[in-house]
């Protein structure tokens, strides 16, 4: 079979479409034939060996596939050969059939591309748990986020404007935040040519946003923290704008708000049922028109690299796609 292989330290340049032995499902876990699959910044890091998970090479990128079950292992019984399903699998997802365990399958309803389910378990989950178990978001607070117009940015908007909040998109263009805007966002904040902490400040009447869902860290993070309400939630999503602040632990305890990291990997390992229905959650939203993903493009396996590119470049909105 067909795959993307890095050898974990040679980065985007290193990667190489091989031809390798299709795997066989070991007990408890499915063979997925791949139809899509959907990358996301953090694959641009774990090729370099820059992530905080490091598999054993050669590996493949691409975290979150959507495809058809060709084979099952030993103990499973929930699925069926020819079912289709998504999965977050962490890692082979671009090639063309990957080992998934069996409690991280989720079936796709009817009305669901599989380029749409393949996009949905990273960003979105992490969305959902973000604003819902770790911020406790409530209907009419007010979100604050960074990094808007990327995957996970960008699924934060609409999650948040689903669970009834209003949204302060911040991005670092016009054109980016118009995106933002098309999919819920109710105000904007460019944040390379105005100042965050004035501008939040600002748009919530001197308040104080509610909730902070930072996508990027780097030097916005303090100056959004600056503009949080009382008992507001800073969410410690990622750092896709290169560096990790340093904190000033006396605005947490001046504002008396949380500092709350938001680890999806980590929380659907621990929490599988949680997972599982934070996903079917977003899969109904999705079944009902209520959630349209934004895809920033579907390219061919053989452009992984290039594809990867346009992450690290951050000249990705929404998701990008990976058909196999």
């Amino acid at each position: 079979m067909r795959a993307i292989l890095s050898d974990g330290v040679s980065g985007i340049g290193g990667l190489t479409l091989s031809n390798v032995a299709v795997p066989a499902p070991g007990p408890g876990e499915v063979a997925v034939c791949v139809s899509a699959v959907a990358l996301n910044f953090f694959d641009t890091l774990v090729v370099q060996g820059k992530y905080q998970h490091r598999p054993t090479p050669p590996f493949s990128p691409g975290g979150e596939i959507a495809g058809v079950v060709s084979a099952l292992g030993a103990g499973v019984t929930e699925f069926v050969v020819g079912q289709r399903v998504m999965a977050y699998v962490k890692f082979n997802g671009c090639r063309e059939v990957s080992i998934a365990n069996a409690s991280d399958l989720i079936s796709i309803p009817d009305g669901v591309t599989d380029e749409v389910a393949a996009g949905l378990t990273i960003t979105y989950g992490t969305a959902l748990h973000g604003l819902g178990d770790r911020a406790k978001l409530a209907a009419g607070e007010m979100v604050a986020v960074l990094g808007a117009s990327g995957g996970a940015g960008l699924a934060a908007v609409e999650v948040a404007k689903l669970m009834g909040a209003r949204v302060i998109a911040a991005a670092s263009s016009p054109e980016k935040l118009a995106i933002c805007r098309a999919h819920g966002a109710d105000e904007v904040v460019d944040y390379e040519t105005q100042d965050l902490k004035d501008t939040l400040k600002a748009l919530t009447a001197g308040r104080g946003v509610d909730v902070v869902y930072d996508c990027v860290g780097g030097p916005h993070a303090e100056a959004a923290l600056r503009a949080m309400a009382w008992e507001g939630r800073y969410l410690v999503v990622g750092f896709a704008g290169g560096g990790i602040p340093s904190i000033p632990l006396n605005l947490l305890l001046l504002k008396g708000c949380a500092l709350l990291g938001v680890f999806f990997g980590e929380f659907a390992a621990r929490h599988p049922e949680r997972y599982r229905a934070n996903m079917e959650r977003a899969l109904s939203w999705v079944a009902s028109g209520a959630l349209k993903p934004h895809i920033h493009d579907v390219m061919p396996l053989e452009k992984t690299a290039e594809a990867l590119t346009l992450l690290a470049e951050r000249k990705v909105t929404g998701k990008l796609i990976i058909r196999v």
